[in-house]
């Protein structure tokens, strides 16, 4: 009776022994799981944060409206005096705001020159968007007597064109900065009658 009953308690012992370790190795299993998810979240969130906050996009700069001020145009002798007060946008996507130097708008008829405008250095904020006014005079002075200049005139529109480069610093975090620079290119169409700009259309 005595050796079985040592027999029994031994193998009660082994038993809860097994037991005890058994339940170490879920403990254990369960650390690695948790450890395991817990990477993987961070790589998660490191990974939509450098795709969302840490990535620098090129800013946007157009031109949004444009009014005629003053007008006089003439089919005979062809020519054109025009006075335009643009309001001209910078559309800044960043997490991070954009400070920009200045630049200069130009005005073209056919390729050739007739006016420029000063768009002074400024800062757009994070995730937002600066708008600032500028005042254009355009002439034909510049435009050859063999241009379509007259006929559009005689017909009662103009097309125009503006084109500028704007050139900047995008800064995160007040630790990450990198230069950016955007290109606008609008097309335009003047009504000589009515005096309003209309169609107007940036890339």
């Amino acid at each position: 009776m005595a050796g079985q009953s040592y027999e029994q308690r031994k193998t009660g012992t082994e038993s809860a022994a097994e037991a005890s370790e058994e339940l170490k190795r879920k403990k254990r299993m369960k650390l690695v799981v948790y450890a395991a998810a817990f990477a993987i979240f961070q790589t998660i969130v490191i990974l939509v944060f450098s795709l969302t906050v840490m990535r620098i996009r090129n800013p946007k700069f157009r031109l949004t409206s444009v009014t005629v001020q003053d007008l006089t145009a003439a089919p005979s002798p062809v020519s054109f005096n025009m006075k335009l007060s643009a309001q001209v946008a910078v559309k800044n996507s960043n997490f991070g705001h954009f400070k920009f130097d200045n630049t200069t708008i130009w005005f073209d008829y056919g390729g050739v020159g007739v006016g420029e405008a000063f768009v002074a250095k400024g800062r757009s904020k994070a995730r937002s968007t600066k708008n600032m006014n500028v005042t254009v005079e355009l002439n034909s002075n510049n435009i050859p007597n063999n241009s379509s200049l007259e006929s559009e005139i005689k017909a009662g529109f103009m097309a125009l064109t503006g084109h500028s480069k704007l050139s900047g610093k995008v800064q995160l975090m007040k630790l990450i900065k990198k230069k950016k620079s955007v290109e606008m290119n609008c097309a335009m169409l003047v009504n000589l009658v009515t005096r309003a700009v209309q169609d107007i259309n940036c890339q």
